[in-house]
C-alpha cells in the first residue's frame, strides 16, 4: 500500500552513545529504543506490549488508509472543492437513534479542566474542584520518551490512588484528596508515530500506545475506583470523519475483548475540531455509539482546520486570530449544531477552552479577563452546552458558578435544551467567511507565540503560558497557518491604515525584531540556554514554504526523538 512517509516513516533520528535502551522485556517483534528505566520497565511489562503490538498489527492498515483519506480529501479541497455533508449518510443524519445512556459517574461534567500528565499537574488538576480532569497526552505534551513514559506511571499511580509529589523548594507534600475530579486521558492523533517504539519494523502508532498502556494497566482499578462499573473515560482528538471514528469504536471493542469486559465500558467524547468533521457530527457518534459521551467544541484547532482546509482558496482568508471567537457566524453555527446534535444522540454538548490564566500582578486586569470569561461561559451555557474547558484552577469556581446558576439543579442540559432551531443550520452558515481586519501587530503576535511556544516544545513543554493566555500546540498552530496563508496570498494589513502587503521582506524583518523582543522579555540567560534560535528556524522555514505541512509537530517530531543503543537483554 503506498503510503507518506511523512506520518510513520523510517527518519533519521537523533542516538546517544551513553546510557541504552535494551533491557525491557519485549515481546517478538517489538523493540524498544528510548531510554531503559526501572520505572518506565513496570509500564512497558511484555503483556503491556503485546496488548499494545496486537492493537497495532489488528488496526494499522486501517490506519494507514485513513491517512491516504485525508491526503486525498485534502487534494480535492486545494483543488476548489469545499467539504459538506455526505448525501451517502443522509439516513444517519435522519435516522431515530440515541446513544448509549451516559454512564452515572460522567453524568455532571460542568467544569473541565485540561493538562499535560506531568506529576504535580495531575495532583492539582484531580484536587482542583473541576468535574472532569483531562490528562493529555496530545497538545499540551511534548511527547519526548521521558514525558511519555513518567505521564503513564503517574496516571497508573493516580488511578490507584496512590501518587504523591514532594515539592522540596516549597517544602511541601501534594496528595489527593478524598474528593477528585473524574479522570478522562487524551491520546495523540492518528496521524503522530511514535519513534521510539517499533514494532515490526515501523514506528508504533502514537495514539494506540497511549490508548494501549493506559487500558492495560488501568481498566480494572478505574471502574472500581472512579467508573462505577464503567470506563476508563477517552478524549478523542483531531478526527476527520467517521471513518476515523470507526476505527477507534473498533480499537474499543477489540480492547474490551482481549481484557474480558463487556462492551460499551469504555467511553469517550470526540473533538469536533476538524471543519470536516462538523458534517459529520451524527456519524461519528453514530460509529461510536456505544461507547460515546459526547462532542466538544474544540475552538481553537477548528481555526486551525479552516485556514489549512481552505489553504488553496485565496478569497476564504482569515483575519487577526484575536478577531476569530465564538462572536463569528461559522463558529456560532458549529457550536449550536454540535449542542442540537448531541442532545438528539443523548450525549454531551461540552464546551471550549478557556485559555486565560490569573495575571497575579495586575487586579484590574485580572478582574477584566475574569469577566470575559465569566461572559464567555454564560454564553455557552444558554446555548445549552452541558459544561465546559478550563485551562487554570483559578477560573473554576467562577466558571463552576455560571453554569450551576443556569442549569437548573441538572447536572447537564441533554434532556431540557434540544435546539431544534439549530436543525437550519446549512453548509453556507458553518463555511461563512469570518470578518475582520488584518494587522501588523496580528503578524507579530502569531510570529512571537509561535517561536516561543515551538522553544518550549523543543526543550520538553507543550503547555506554555504567554502573555496571560495557556497556549498549547493549537494556538502555535493557528499562527503558523495564518502567517502561510498571508504570506502565499501577499495579503494587505487593512486594519493598520497603511496598506502594508505581507511578503518574505516584510515577514523577515518582523521575525527579526520579535527575536529581540523575545530575548528582552525573557532575559538574556534564558534565551541563550533555551532553544529560541532552532525553534525560529522551524517555525520560519514552516511560514515560507511552498506546501504547507499538515501538523507543526509532526515536522518538529524528530528534533525530540532520541534512540539509545541496545543494552544488555533480560535474562
Amino acid at each position: 500500500m503506498a503510503f507518506s512517509m511523512g506520518y510513520y516513516g523510517d527518519t533519521a533520528m537523533k542516538k546517544v552513545p551513553g546510557g541504552f535502551g535494551g533491557g525491557y522485556d519485549v515481546p517478538e517483534g517489538v523493540d524498544i529504543r528510548g531510554r531503559y528505566d526501572e520505572e518506565y520497565a513496570k509500564i512497558l511489562t511484555k503483556d503491556a506490549l503485546m496488548f499494545v503490538a496486537g492493537l497495532q498489527r489488528e488496526f494499522r492498515n486501517h490506519v494507514k488508509y485513513a491517512m491516504e483519506c485525508r491526503n486525498e480529501a485534502k487534494m480535492r479541497y486545494n483543488s476548489g472543492a469545499l467539504p459538506g455533508f455526505d448525501p451517502a449518510t443522509k439516513n444517519v443524519r435522519d435516522g431515530d437513534w440515541i446513544c448509549a445512556e451516559v454512564p452515572p459517574a460522567v453524568a455532571d461534567r460542568r467544569v473541565e479542566i485540561t493538562g499535560p500528565t506531568e506529576r504535580k499537574m495531575v495532583i492539582n488538576a484531580l484536587n482542583s474542584g473541576a468535574k472532569v480532569f483531562m490528562a493529555d497526552f496530545e497538545d499540551a505534551l511534548s511527547p519526548t520518551w521521558e514525558n511519555l513514559m513518567k505521564g503513564q506511571v503517574n496516571l497508573k499511580d493516580a488511578v490507584n490512588g496512590t501518587i504523591s509529589f514532594e515539592d522540596k523548594a516549597r517544602n511541601r507534600v501534594y496528595k489527593l484528596n478524598d474528593q477528585i475530579a473524574k479522570l478522562f486521558v487524551r491520546p495523540r492523533g492518528w496521524h503522530l508515530p511514535e519513534s521510539h517504539i517499533y514494532i515490526d519494523g515501523e514506528p508504533a502508532i502514537g495514539c494506540l500506545v497511549d490508548f494501549g498502556l493506559y487500558f492495560h494497566h488501568n481498566h480494572a482499578a478505574f471502574r472500581k475506583t472512579q467508573g462505577q462499573g464503567y470506563g476508563p473515560f477517552f478524549y478523542l482528538p483531531k478526527m476527520e470523519n467517521s471513518r476515523e471514528a470507526r476505527i477507534w469504536n473498533n480499537v474499543f471493542t477489540r480492547a474490551e475483548k482481549m481484557v474480558g469486559i463487556e462492551n460499551g465500558s469504555i467511553r469517550a467524547t470526540v473533538l469536533i475540531e476538524t471543519l470536516p468533521a462538523a458534517f459529520q457530527m451524527d456519524e461519528i457518534l453514530y460509529e461510536l455509539r456505544d461507547h460515546s459521551v459526547g462532542l466538544n467544541c474544540g475552538r481553537w484547532d477548528y481555526i486551525f482546520s479552516y485556514v489549512k482546509t481552505f489553504q488553496g482558496h485565496p478569497d476564504r482568508l482569515l483575519p487577526d486570530r484575536v478577531l476569530v471567537g465564538m462572536g463569528q457566524h461559522f463558529m456560532r453555527s458549529y457550536s449550536d449544531l454540535l449542542i442540537r446534535t448531541c442532545h438528539r444522540r443523548g450525549v454531551h454538548a461540552m464546551g471550549g477552552m478557556a485559555a486565560q490564566i490569573p495575571i497575579r500582578d495586575d487586579p484590574e486586569a485580572n478582574n477584566a479577563a475574569l469577566e470575559l470569561v465569566k461572559k464567555d461561559k454564560l454564553r455557552e451555557v444558554r446555548a445549552g452546552h452541558d459544561g465546559t474547558w478550563a485551562a487554570h484552577p483559578g477560573l473554576i469556581p467562577a466558571i463552576m458558578e455560571v453554569f450551576t446558576n443556569n442549569m437548573s439543579n441538572s447536572p447537564n442540559l441533554i434532556k431540557t435544551m434540544k435546539r431544534e432551531d439549530a436543525a437550519s443550520i446549512t453548509e453556507e452558515d458553518l463555511l461563512q467567511i469570518p470578518r475582520g481586519v488584518r494587522t501588523l501587530e496580528g503578524l507579530r503576535l502569531n510570529t512571537r507565540v509561535g517561536i516561543q511556544y515551538v522553544a518550549a516544545w523543543l526543550t520538553g513543554t507543550g503547555s506554555v503560558p504567554l502573555y496571560n493566555l495557556m497556549e498549547d500546540a493549537a494556538t502555535a498552530e493557528i499562527s503558523r497557518v495564518q502567517n502561510w496563508q498571508w504570506l502565499k496570498y501577499g495579503v494587505e494589513l487593512d486594519g493598520d491604515g497603511l496598506g502594508v502587503k505581507v511578503n518574505r521582506e516584510l515577514f523577515g524583518k518582523v521575525v527579526e525584531e520579535e527575536m529581540m523582543r523575545i530575548e528582552r522579555e525573557v532575559g538574556r540567560d534564558k534565551f541563550k540556554k533555551g532553544m529560541y534560535k532552532e525553534a525560529c528556524k522551524i517555525f520560519a522555514r514552516q511560514c515560507t514554504a511552498p506546501v504547507l505541512d499538515d501538523f507543526l509537530t509532526l515536522n518538529a517530531y524528530n528534533h525530540i526523538v532520541v534512540h539509545y543503543p541496545k543494552g544488555p537483554s533480560k535474562l
